[in-house]
């Protein structure tokens, strides 16, 4: 199941609510939470949770295990345990396919490939439960001696299917111990339906205009028409993604918890190194604290440390070779940022530093996008006029002014224009227009509610970019 759907928003969260609020007892209210979260979870394959179940039972009782003998060299144990078992468990399902694939093809042989279906959001729940585990051994958290405020953690389908990939030490003293407010409700709610907004209204819109440029015929694709695909792309992802991430918190808010935010406006950015601080914050903060510091970090072999730490970045993604190639494609800008171009990128005016960061990020999502090979080099050859295309393309001309109101506002809000007119509101006094304030809250939510609901209505096009992931 996923939250931009009919069925979760008028029939699971409804009834969630009525049953989590009905129950006074904060046991039975993780019990309903638990409850909810494997349903939630079961809806498209219930095998899926066996191995939900499982990284989160090795990882409670690893917890009580380098607890145990915290201070002694067998604790190391736990933490080498948990890092097979849970890579094992991923590799499984969503590598051994790929490696088998080009084993065949490096050595000749004929290894049936496996077949094994990818349990959605197995890529974050899996590096929570790492976290977690590597947290306790460095002293950050305490062993959770609750296997069922364990499981919550693991399983709140909040964040479960699409992230931010929650650590334990951010929730450690609310999970299980959840404490719903009014305000939190009223800040949950609103920024739930922002959430849906961008995913129903913007993502789903700009992924069907994807599909008449980079996703039809790259034979019949214009030199414009190849960068007016990669912008489609780069705007459902960034839409979809986010949107998912805005409806996590505020579901989150809504039930009492509170997670840090994973993106913030990454599209403002003016160099590559800026834009991975605010672009998936999450990923990047586990791959900083678990890979690059461990690896040395800034101290030793550092463009090293990137670029194993990109590999992992691409490889986490997908298990594809593009995705590796787009990872490692980050890590050479990354590096040579570091190397000399991000001092170069500061004395530039603005708008160039910027129009560098848009120009590589719509080359680098073209590569993200196609796990084609041969369809990526066909691409990018368009994009950069080798395949000798038009550079006229009337059919583009008026699919952009049919749409380019809808196109403005998509871009205008890649901005941080919500923050501003939050700000400004926080900045009023008087109290009477501070009740207008929440009232008007409340009936953008609405309207927003009710827009994506029609929009939802009969639409069979609501596709979930991040299930691979």
């Amino acid at each position: 199941m996923v939250f931009a759907n009919l069925i979760f928003l008028y029939l699971f969260l409804p009834a969630n609510f009525l049953l989590y609020f009905l129950t006074k007892n904060q046991t039975y209210r993780n019990v309903v939470l638990i409850a909810f979260s494997l349903f939630f979870y079961a809806w498209g394959e219930p095998v899926w949770i066996v191995a939900l179940l499982f990284s989160g039972t090795i990882d409670y009782f690893h917890g009580l295990f380098i607890e145990r003998h915290m201070g002694k060299k067998i604790a190391v144990l736990g933490v080498v345990s948990s890092l097979v078992l849970n890579l094992g468990l991923l590799f499984t399902f969503k590598y051994s396919g790929f490696a088998v694939e080009n084993l065949n093809l490096l050595l000749g042989t004929g290894i049936p490939v496996p077949g094994f279906a990818l349990p959605i959001g197995i890529s974050f729940y899996t590096f929570q439960t790492i976290s977690y585990s590597v947290d306790v051994y460095r002293g950050k958290v305490k062993a959770q001696h609750s296997f069922m405020t364990f499981l919550l953690f693991v399983s709140l389908y909040h964040r479960l299917v699409a992230g931010p990939i929650v650590r334990y030490s951010e929730v450690e003293h609310e999970i299980g111990e959840e404490i719903p407010t009014w305000q939190g409700m009223g800040d949950g709610i609103s920024r739930f339906c922002v959430g849906l907004l961008k995913k129903v209204a913007v993502a789903n819109y700009a992924g069907k205009l994807l599909g008449q440029y980079l996703a039809g015929s790259l034979s019949e694709l214009s030199l414009p028409g190849a960068w007016f695909g990669a912008l489609m792309f780069s705007i459902q992802l960034y839409y979809d993604f986010s949107g998912y991430s805005d409806m996590a918190l505020g579901l989150g808010r809504m039930f009492g918890c509170h997670y840090y935010e994973n993106f913030s406006y990454p599209y403002i950015a003016k160099s590559a190194t800026e834009f991975w601080r605010r672009w998936h914050i999450s990923l990047g903060g586990f791959f900083r604290d678990y890979v690059y510091i461990s690896l040395g970090g800034n101290r030793r072999l550092v463009y090293r440390n990137i670029f194993i730490v990109w590999f992992l970045t691409g490889l986490w993604h997908g298990a594809s070779w593009n995705y590796i190639l787009w990872g490692l494609y980050y890590g050479l800008f990354l590096a040579i940022e570091r190397l000399f171009l991000g001092e170069l990128l500061k004395k530039l005016p603005a708008f160039f530093s910027h129009l560098y960061l848009i120009l590589i990020t719509l080359v680098g999502w073209t590569v993200f996008y196609f796990e084609d090979l041969g369809s990526l080099g066909e691409a990018l050859g368009v994009m950069f006029g080798f395949a000798g295309r038009p550079v006229k393309d009337t059919g583009l001309g008026i699919a952009v002014t049919n749409n380019i109101f809808w196109l403005i506002l998509a871009l205008a809000f890649c901005a941080p224009i919500l923050p501003l007119l939050k700000r400004k509101i926080a900045g009023i006094k008087s109290a009477h227009a501070r009740v207008a304030v929440l009232y008007g809250r409340a009936a953008v939510s609405l309207a927003i509610l009710l827009i994506c609901t029609a929009m939802l209505v009969g639409e069979s096009y609501n596709p979930f970019l991040y299930f691979k992931f």
